[in-house]
């Protein structure tokens, strides 16, 4: 086309402009008529051509304005070199003072930007030389002082308690001395759409019908960011909905907008309430509050009346092939799919009334998604009664029916999905459109998968009938509130989500990760305290004391302005039983005979006088002595203890399967119920703890000293308290 105007010889500069339209332009509809400017030489700069391309995709209905359009792009503007003289002057003169002062280390890429935006369409060399040229008449040649670097301003180191609280988050809004999850999302970080702009996205379908409906959902919305959080309530929300939930809600709360919460309750046969409260509960846990809770089941009239329509518009037909028969990639095509609208609309009418069993009829939509799949459902018969609107229906929508309409209905401006929904974004476009009403942006992101762990309902069911796992919350599971069971806090998980990321990519992560964010959390959140697991009597049979003493013991040691708790400290302590040994091994520093090891917080030595056994050989309790620290020699260690204790059981959890990927065939040929780790779970009945903790309640977090990080268990009671380890001091680095 470019030839057919300038002949056979294209210019260097005229190739690049029709190379980059080419390359740059997203609907082929208008090449054309941008071949036509550049070949016609009214559109000569890339700057001109930036300017047209942007200038199509946000005008998308045809006919273009032709004189607005060139108007945008600058076609027919003379810059004369008078014009480029005058606006660098302009701007000279006004920065004059500090060229002067800081001569040649001044940023002259300020001169230009400020000469360019006084004329647009300005060539930007011309530009340059001549700000190039006054900048030399004003200042004359380079000395060698203008020649030296100018040194760079020393950037504030942080100190290493900032560096702990780099990802930190707090009810959802996390710490901005780095990438935080909000930065991630803020603005054009993703590359988003604003609101309205829908039309700009690509693979985004305009209708003669869009610019007008965008028109009135801006007035709807007053331009406001809109997001969901669709889940199913027929299941718990594991660490994957983790991901979704700070997108969804983070996406809305960084850019001014909003998030809802709208159950998928299109399938009565599996939906529980206790699925749709342990939902709610599970989204403000993780820090963030519904803008409004709603239901798919609210629009059950409303997507009725769109089906009838979709009908009456050859949109939509009933068909009577079984299930069995339109599953799978290539299925036979519906032999009743071109039978008339009024058959179709009174056969579905019967559907409604009850006059087909399950599985004999369904409501089909005409269209072919990206996959292959040729006309999925829309309505199938389920003679099941609703939680919500009981058995006013015996016909129930589909996900890929009811989703992208109920998005419309809340005027969603992101609707933001896991990667496999990619292939029924056209269908999403599709039924929108066949309907005339309003088309939200549907917009992919990668999964998030831990390794060593299942998250499928189906297999948690399993696991749980099979007695592997005691419910749905079990600590060993990653569903959250097995997570919020375990002890890991909210900000650790939506600190995890920030460090993954939002990626386009599936994103399959370790479990260490994850732990690794709960320790920085909870390194500032449990408050101490000591606990024996394995405990041995000891008797200190020179106490300092008739009575009991007090030990101030600070809440956390790392900063004692946060307080401290009191311990009694009587004659008759407790240690770990691994705490002593009869004979002291090379590199071993705790409690031998004749190996003195100081008691953590107390003032005190402690020097074995005597072992006392059982008749099986087995040590049951030592004989000590103590001296104040103060005056004794310095010990190589110093070890936890108890006094006056309470009576606690401890369970201590490993992972739940052996093997990384526990679904995969070639990794577990016997299926993921076969992988089970028999020592996942390890119960100590018997162990001991500080009395500081006696008025904890459930998911109270505590760092026992040496041990680990440790919560509240709801199964404790009066009298035998129950804790779970969330995770130890330090990662296994067999783990890693």
């Amino acid at each position: 086309q470019a030839r057919s105007a300038l002949g056979p010889a294209l210019d260097k500069a005229t190739g690049t402009l029709l190379y980059n339209t080419a390359a740059r332009l997203k609907d082929p509809k208008h090449l054309a008529f941008l071949v036509g400017y550049i070949a016609r030489r009214e559109i000569l700069t890339d700057l001109q051509l930036s300017a047209a391309l942007e200038y199509v995709r946000s005008h998308p209905l045809e006919p273009l304005d032709v004189a607005d359009f060139e108007r945008s792009c600058g076609v027919g503007v003379c810059i004369t070199p008078e014009q480029i003289e005058e606006a660098v002057e302009a701007v000279i003169s006004k920065h004059r003072a500090e060229l002067l002062a800081e001569r040649y280390h001044f940023n002259m890429g300020l001169l230009m930007g400020e000469a360019r935006n006084r004329l647009r369409w300005a060539d930007g060399k011309t530009i340059k030389n001549e700000v190039d040229l006054q900048v030399l008449h004003l200042l004359g040649p380079k000395t060698e002082a203008d020649l030296e670097k100018k040194p760079k301003a020393a950037k504030a180191r942080l100190a290493p308690a900032e560096k702990q609280k780099v990802a930190v988050v707090e009810n959802g809004d996390m710490g901005t001395e780095t990438q935080s999850l909000l930065e991630q999302l803020r603005g054009e970080a993703l590359k988003f759409h604003k609101p309205g702009e829908n039309y700009k996205t690509e693979g985004y379908v305009v209708t003669p019908n869009t610019m007008a409906l965008l028109k009135q959902h801006l007035a709807i919305t007053g331009g406001q960011v809109r997001t969901r959080f669709p889940p199913e309530p027929n299941g718990i929300l594991h660490i994957g909905h983790a991901k979704a939930i700070n997108f969804n809600f983070g996406y809305a709360k960084a850019n001014g907008g909003v998030c809802f919460l709208r159950y998928d309750d299109t399938n009565p046969e599996k939906e529980e309430e206790k699925y749709f409260t342990a939902i709610r509960e599970m989204v403000e846990w993780l820090g963030y509050q519904p803008y409004a809770v709603t239901h798919a089941s609210d629009y059950f009239d409303q997507l009725y009346t769109w089906a009838l329509e979709l009908i009456r518009r050859g949109q939509a037909y009933v068909c009577h092939q079984k299930v069995e028969e339109i599953k799978g990639h290539n299925p036979p095509p519906s032999p009743w799919r071109d039978r008339p609208v009024e058959e179709s609309l009174l056969l579905f009418e019967d559907m409604r009334k009850g006059k087909f069993g399950e599985g004999e009829a369904t409501l089909r939509m005409k269209m072919v998604m990206e996959d292959g799949k040729m006309d999925p459902v829309a309505y199938r018969v389920k003679f099941t009664p609703h939680h919500r609107t009981g058995d006013k229906w015996c016909i129930y929508p589909t996900y890929d029916y009811t989703h992208c309409l109920c998005d419309s209905i809340e005027h969603i401006t992101h609707s933001l999905c896991t990667k496999e929904f990619q292939a029924r974004r056209s269908s999403y476009f599709w039924l929108c459109n066949a309907l005339d009403v309003y088309c939200p942006v549907q917009w992919e992101y990668g999964r998030l998968n831990l390794l060593y762990t299942v998250v499928s309902k189906r297999k948690i069911i399993r696991l749980v009938e099979t007695g592997a796992v005691r419910d749905w919350d079990d600590p060993r599971l990653f569903t959250l509130t097995a997570l919020r069971r375990r002890g890991f806090p909210p900000e650790a998980i939506n600190n995890f989500c920030a460090r993954v990321g939002v990626t386009v990519a599936q994103a399959t992560m370790e479990p260490h990760l994850l732990e690794a964010c709960a320790r920085e959390v909870l390194n500032e959140q449990a408050p101490r305290a000591m606990a024996v697991l394995e405990p041995l009597k000891v008797t200190i049979t020179n106490f300092p004391a008739l009575k009991a003493l007090e030990v101030l013991v600070p809440n956390f040691p790392a900063d004692e302005s946060r307080g401290f708790h009191k311990v009694p400290f009587h004659q008759t302590i407790y240690i770990e039983e691994t705490d002593f040994r009869e004979e002291a091994d090379k590199g071993y520093k705790r409690l031998a005979p004749g190996q003195p090891v100081g008691l953590r917080h107390a003032g005190y030595v402690i020097t074995v006088q005597n072992v006392i056994k059982d008749v099986s050989g087995h040590v049951i309790e030592l004989e000590v002595t103590c001296t104040k620290s103060d005056v004794a020699e310095k010990p190589k260690a110093f070890i936890h203890w108890v006094s006056a204790p309470l009576a606690c059981e401890v369970r201590l959890y490993e992972r739940l399967f052996l093997h990384k990927n526990p679904e995969d065939p070639s990794e577990v040929p016997g299926g993921f119920l076969s992988d089970l780790n028999p020592d996942s779970l390890r119960v100590v009945p018997n162990a001991l703890v500080d009395s500081s903790v006696h008025s904890a309640r459930p998911f109270d977090k505590f760092q026992f000293e040496r041990l680990g990080y440790f919560s509240v268990d709801p199964d404790s009671e009066e009298g035998k308290m129950v804790f779970n380890r969330t995770v130890t001091l330090k990662e296994d680095p067999g783990k890693a």
